[in-house]
């Protein structure tokens, strides 16, 4: 065997030893667990895990028995990766058993824990009926509070309207004698332009009524005083 071979096959076959006696560790944990069962799933985890490491180190130890030029050295590999892989084939039994077991243990521990526990889900079940009665009564007054503010409310909203009606026939009536007072306005408008244009008219015509009169007097006096034009 070759001296790089050697330090392979040394550290491989101490990984191996190493992951048993975690695997074997890890076993006694779940033996000696008393729950809850998250705490036995982790532990299952874990061993699995290394389980699964330790089954590829033991085909690494089974690839270098079969890499080796002497017949003596292979087969004495292939001999301590057997001895291996029985060794893992019993831890897997060993896990399996305590993994039973300690499933059993939990289930019962939790059953008498129920047990244990009805007076006392009795009482909270009493106590919670209580508290849920209490705690009713408060939401029905807290209703009739609310349906006391909600009449209030309606009872204001009705006097706003009424309020808005009175306000809206004042403002209608208002509307109306603006209407009125509109009409009279523009019917004062109309005679004050009529009494305007009559004025005028008046003016022109006592205007005109002047110029004929003034245009006579000249006409007379022409004839007295220069009869001879």
């Amino acid at each position: 065997m070759a001296a790089s071979q050697d330090v392979y096959v040394r550290i491989c076959s101490q990984e191996i030893i190493k992951y048993d006696l975690e695997i074997k560790a890890l076993i006694q944990d779940i033996r000696e667990c008393t729950g809850p069962h998250s705490e036995l799933t982790e532990l299952n985890s874990n061993v699995k895990d290394k389980i699964n490491q330790l089954r590829m180190r033991i085909q690494d130890l089974e690839q270098m028995a079969k890499e080796q030029d002497k017949e003596s050295d292979k087969l004495a590999l292939l001999n301590e990766m057997e001895r291996h892989r029985k060794q893992m084939l019993s831890n897997q039994t060993a896990w399996r058993k305590a993994n039973l077991s300690c499933k059993l243990s939990i289930d019962n521990s939790e059953k008498d824990d129920l047990l244990q526990g009805g007076d006392s889900s009795a009482r909270q079940r009493k106590t919670t009926k209580q508290s849920l009665a209490q705690t009713s009564s408060a939401i029905t007054e807290s209703l009739m509070s609310i349906s006391r503010m909600m009449s209030q409310q309606v009872h204001q909203s009705e006097e706003t309207v009424a309020t808005l009606a009175t306000s809206s026939r004042t403002v209608l009536e208002t509307n109306e004698e603006f209407k009125a007072m509109t009409g009279t306005i523009q019917l004062g408008r109309k005679l004050i332009t009529k009494y305007n244009r009559r004025e005028f008219t008046d003016k022109l015509l006592i205007f005109l009524a002047l110029a004929l009169f003034l245009a006579t007097v000249v006409y007379i006096l022409k004839k007295r005083l220069f009869p001879f034009l």
